[in-house]
C-alpha cells in the first residue's frame, strides 16, 4: 500500500474546496493510506489576542510559555482537530483525529528551552500505530504536538513534524497544501523541479515572495525521505484519474 503525507497549515483549512476532498477520497479509495499533519498558527494567535497574551517568533518558532502552550493544544486539539474531521466525514472519508502527544505519538526533544520555552524537534514517530489506523481504512489527522521529556507536551512546526512523519513511514508522496496551484513561470505551472533548478528558479527571481519558503519546505522534505514531494493547492482538484496537479519535487533529473 502507497502512503502519502499530507501537510495543511492553519492559513488553508478555512480554503480547503469540495474538490480538494475529491481528490483526497479518490486517493484513499484507489488503496493509498493517507496521514494528516495540520498546523494552526492562525487560530492560535486569535486565542492568544482575545486572552491577551504575548507571542513572539524566533528563527520561525513560536516562543511557547506554558500558557501559549495550553492555548495551542486548545486550538489545535480541541478545535481545528475536529473541524478537520468533520471536514473530511462530511466528504465521505473516515477520519480519526489523534493529538499526537497522546501515548507518544510523536516524542520531541526541547530545541533550545531557555530561547523557546516548550518547542521540540521530533525524535520518535510511532510510526506501527499510524500503519495501524490506516490498515482500520482510517485517514488519521495528527496534531504538531509531541510528548517531550518528564512528561512535557511540546510544540512542534507543523512543517517539522510532516516531514518526521513522512520519514518514519518512507512515504510514497509528502504533499504541501498551499492555496496556489504551484511554482508558476510566466503564468505556466511548472509541473516538475528538481532541486537543482528550483534552487535556480530562486536566484533569478521567477520564484519569489510567500513561495520561497513553500518551496523551501518542499526541498527539505525531498532530503527527509525517499518519495515525491508536491506543492498543490487546496482550492481544486490535485489528483484525478491517476493525474497529479500541482508541482511535484523530484530528485532525478526532470527535462521541463
Amino acid at each position: 500500500m502507497k502512503t502519502i503525507v499530507v501537510k495543511c497549515g492553519g492559513s488553508v483549512l478555512n480554503e480547503l474546496d469540495d474538490a480538494f476532498f475529491a481528490s483526497m477520497k479518490e486517493l484513499s479509495e484507489s488503496g493509498h493510506a493517507i496521514v494528516f499533519v495540520h498546523g494552526g498558527g492562525p487560530e492560535i494567535n486569535a486565542m492568544l489576542e482575545a486572552l491577551q497574551v504575548e507571542s513572539e517568533f524566533k528563527n520561525g518558532l513560536r516562543v511557547t510559555s506554558e500558557q501559549v502552550l495550553q492555548t495551542a493544544e486548545l486550538a489545535l486539539a480541541g478545535s481545528l482537530n475536529r473541524k478537520l474531521v468533520r471536514m473530511l466525514e462530511a466528504h465521505g472519508i473516515a477520519a480519526i483525529g489523534v493529538n499526537s502527544s497522546d501515548n507518544a505519538l510523536l516524542e520531541a526533544d526541547f530545541i533550545n528551552q531557555e530561547e523557546l520555552g516548550f518547542v521540540g524537534d521530533v525524535t520518535k514517530v510511532n510510526s506501527t500505530f499510524i500503519r495501524l489506523l490506516c490498515s482500520q481504512k482510517l485517514m488519521p489527522v495528527l496534531t504538531p504536538l509531541a510528548s517531550g521529556p518528564n512528561g512535557a507536551v511540546l510544540n512542534v512546526n507543523a512543517d517539522h513534524a510532516a516531514c518526521a512523519v513522512a520519514n518514519a513511514l518512507n512515504a510514497d508522496h509528502f504533499l504541501i497544501v498551499t492555496d496556489v496551484d504551484g511554482v508558476l513561470q510566466e503564468g505556466k505551472l511548472l509541473s516538475q523541479l528538481t532541486e537543482q533548478e528550483t534552487k535556480a528558479l530562486i536566484t533569478n527571481g521567477v520564484i519569489q515572495g510567500g513561495m520561497i519558503p513553500k518551496v523551501q519546505s518542499a526541498l527539505k522534505a525531498l532530503t527527509h525521505h525517499a518519495g515525491d514531494v508536491h506543492i498543490v493547492s487546496g482550492k481544486k482538484s490535485f489528483y484525478q484519474n491517476g493525474q497529479w496537479y500541482g508541482t511535484k519535487f523530484m530528485k532525478e533529473k526532470v527535462i521541463l
